[in-house]
């Protein structure tokens, strides 16, 4: 995508300065011969300030409508039921979902890792099997559960669906499940 907004920019820039660059030969050309008006000086400079507003309009539209990526935040993402820690091990981390797969006895969970107090990344403390949030020091369980720290609940979770070999994490932002503790009820169990 951004390879797309280089090519739109430089074709939507490139008259602009090969026209810039021929109004300074002819400048050039007559230095000393013609002078600049009050009028056509504010009439270009007005115009100028205008191009680059409606450019940066232009590049903010494109930016905006453009499609998220499939399998990215705020997609339904597939994680192979293979690819799940065992119960017990350290969490998988999926960067493009933002989130942590936790294997429990009581189920598999999809913790989003946006820290609720003000939304910094918790990541997992292996050494202590929980997870630190390094922004204001709140510290969560395997669980989500909140130990410590300001952060007012639990971590948030992602809801989890099994289709043949996949769990499927939801991460819409919608759809995150906000909660003041662990429930095992939460916890999606996995096939076999």
């Amino acid at each position: 995508m951004v390879a797309l907004l280089r090519t739109i920019t430089g074709l939507v820039l490139a008259p602009v300065i090969s026209g810039i660059a021929a109004l300074l030969s002819r400048l050039h050309e007559g230095v000393g011969t013609r002078r600049v008006t009050r009028r056509s000086f504010l009439r270009n400079t007005v115009l100028g300030s205008v191009g680059i507003v409606l450019l940066e309009l232009a590049g903010g539209f494109v930016v905006f409508f453009w499609p998220n990526k499939t399998g990215a935040f705020g997609k339904p993402i597939n994680v192979p039921i293979s690819a799940v820690p065992a119960v017990g091990a350290d969490p998988l981390v999926n960067r493009d979902g933002k989130f942590y797969i936790i294997n429990n006895d009581d189920g598999v969970l999809a913790l989003y890792w946006k820290c609720v107090h003000l939304g910094c990344t918790v990541p997992w403390n292996a050494g202590e099997g929980d997870f630190h949030c390094p922004c204001h020091g709140s510290v969560y369980d395997r669980h989500g559960n909140r130990i410590a720290g300001p952060a007012p609940r639990a971590m948030d979770l992602f809801p989890i669906t099994i289709e043949g070999s996949n769990l499927v994490v939801d991460t819409n932002p919608d759809h995150v499940i906000e909660r003041q503790e662990f429930h095992p009820n939460e916890a999606t169990k996995l096939p076999g």
